[in-house]
């Protein structure tokens, strides 16, 4: 079982900074992809950022050059630096922590609770 608490939401100006926090426990030694999610009021929970075992990242389009996914292990922690904050931003950012397997496939996902993120223009 996996764990995962966001914090580190609130209201900013457009062009300002937040930086996320996800706090992971539980067996996280199994999980392949850590990532960050967003998701608006009626809309669909799109990926923002994933950082894999290997420290390697990948970044939505829309965010890409703005904002930065990292992980301490030895604070267990997963963050989300977001700059040059745009409207467009505003939605619940959600911790994801994923285990993929294969031989035979298997896929597991774990989310948490979600920050608030708005950005005022």
């Amino acid at each position: 079982q996996v764990q995962l608490v966001e914090s580190g939401g609130g209201l900013v100006q457009a062009g300002g900074s937040l930086r996320l926090s996800c706090a992971t426990s539980g067996s996280t030694f199994n999980i392949n992809t850590f990532g960050w999610y967003r998701q608006a009021p009626g809309k669909q929970r799109d990926l923002v950022a994933t950082i894999n075992s290997g420290g390697s990242t990948n970044y939505a389009d829309s965010v890409k050059g703005r904002f930065t996914i990292s992980r301490d292990n030895a604070k267990g922690r997963v963050y989300l630096q977001m700059n040059s904050l745009k409207p467009e931003d505003t939605a619940v950012y959600y911790c994801n922590a994923q285990y993929i397997a294969t031989n035979p496939g298997i896929r597991r996902d774990y989310w948490g609770q979600g920050t608030q993120v708005t950005v005022s223009s």
